[in-house]
């Protein structure tokens, strides 16, 4: 009787850890496919990373905007020591424009040295007030 119970709690706790190690295993390969990783001008020069999805991040470049119609553009980022350059094809946000810090997520095409995204965050300045909190403080 008594080989009977620890044998029972073996397999309870043989089959318990088997199945934490599984769950961790889905869960590591799980978060190493959908990693996305941010790259500033300068660190793509250096890491040459093609075919993954990253994100790129610096300010917009002045007189480097230039639509090709309604849904593509093109643009240069800069970190004050590198240009890339980056097509983009979607609706452009509100906020983005010249000299304005600008996140995209796509692919970079080492060849070409060109950043292909179809996704842009755009940061707005730490001055940014809400128009309601500017309206009270004005009062």
């Amino acid at each position: 009787m008594p080989n009977r119970h620890k044998r029972r709690r073996l397999v309870f706790v043989g089959s318990a850890f088997v199945i934490s190690v599984v769950a961790l295993i889905f869960v590591i390969k799980n978060f190493r496919e959908n990693i996305v990783f941010f790259y500033s001008p300068t660190e793509l020069k250096s890491v040459k990373i093609s075919g993954r999805q990253i994100r790129a991040g610096g300010m917009v470049k002045e007189e480097t905007i230039k639509k090709i119609d309604a849904l593509n553009i093109e643009f240069v980022i800069t970190d004050y020591e590198n240009d890339l350059k980056i097509h983009y094809t979607g609706i452009l946000p509100d906020l983005f424009r010249e000299k304005q810090g600008v996140v995209a997520k796509g692919i970079f095409n080492v060849e070409k040295n060109e950043f292909l995204s179809r996704e842009l965050l755009v940061k707005h300045d730490e001055n940014y007030m809400p128009p309601e909190v500017a309206r009270s403080l004005r009062r």
